[in-house]
């Protein structure tokens, strides 16, 4: 894929933006589950296995299934939980309890004071997301497509597809930051360049075909790359020398 230009960069939200999965969403799940009576917990571990499955009620209809429930009984029960969840986890961004990661703000001002249209494709819903990304980051997203938007979820490229039509984009000219495997697979799928922040749920995810790998979004080595492109020098304001 070319190294051209940065017009575009385009941010998942779960794991990427905000520390969502452990300490979020796995929350909202228990409380939940526990709200309705079920005796079902996931622990730290689990919810990390259980994140290969993307999309919440997906995950849990695999779950139910996985304890022996009908793929019927499995789905109806999984649609009562995640409606209950996708509340709780409202509450909980409302409440300030989800946060955004370190080097997150920062990095979007850059990219923002030097002329690149940001924007965010996530698998997640959006009546969290987008008072989450209201709280956590202001008005700054150009475009902000989530997964009550799109038909299918990541590894799909659907919410990359559907985020650089409203922008009218090229791809080529787009990057995605992403935190997993599926979001890069969706990226690549969709022919944007993809770099990969990992989190602790991530780490070892395969990140072939990725242009960087860093764990921090303030990691110097992703601030570079992006000021590379952008036309700066690699410290402090202004143009590349030549």
């Amino acid at each position: 894929m070319t190294d051209a230009p940065v017009e575009t960069v385009v941010f998942d939200v779960d794991g990427t933006l905000v520390d969502s999965e452990r300490d979020g969403h796995r929350v909202a799940f228990n409380r939940a589950l526990a709200e309705l009576g079920l005796p079902d917990h996931w622990d730290v571990g689990t919810y990390g296995e259980l994140l290969a499955i993307a999309g919440g009620a997906r995950r849990l209809a695999h779950w139910f299934e996985s304890r022996g429930r009908s793929a019927g009984e499995a789905q109806e029960l999984a649609g009562r939980v995640h409606a209950r969840k996708t509340a709780m986890m409202a509450g909980m961004v409302a409440a300030g309890e989800v946060r955004a990661r370190p080097g997150a703000v920062a990095l979007t001002d850059l990219l923002r004071e030097h002329g690149t249209t940001i924007a965010v494709a996530t698998t997640g819903t959006r009546a969290w997301v987008e008072p989450l990304l209201d709280l956590a980051f202001g008005p700054r997203f150009e475009v902000v497509v989530t997964g009550t938007e799109v038909p299918e979820l990541k590894p799909s490229p659907a919410a990359y597809v559907e985020a650089l039509a409203r922008l009218g984009c090229d791809p080529a000219r787009a990057v995605a930051v992403e935190d997993s495997e599926n979001g890069l697979r969706a990226a690549l799928a969709a022919g944007m360049r993809c770099v990969v922040v990992r989190n602790d749920y991530t780490r070892d995810h395969d990140t072939a075909g990725a242009s960087l790998v860093v764990d921090a979004l303030d990691a110097p080595a992703l601030v570079d790359w992006f000021r590379a492109r952008l036309g700066l020098s690699r410290r402090g304001p202004g143009p590349v020398a030549p």
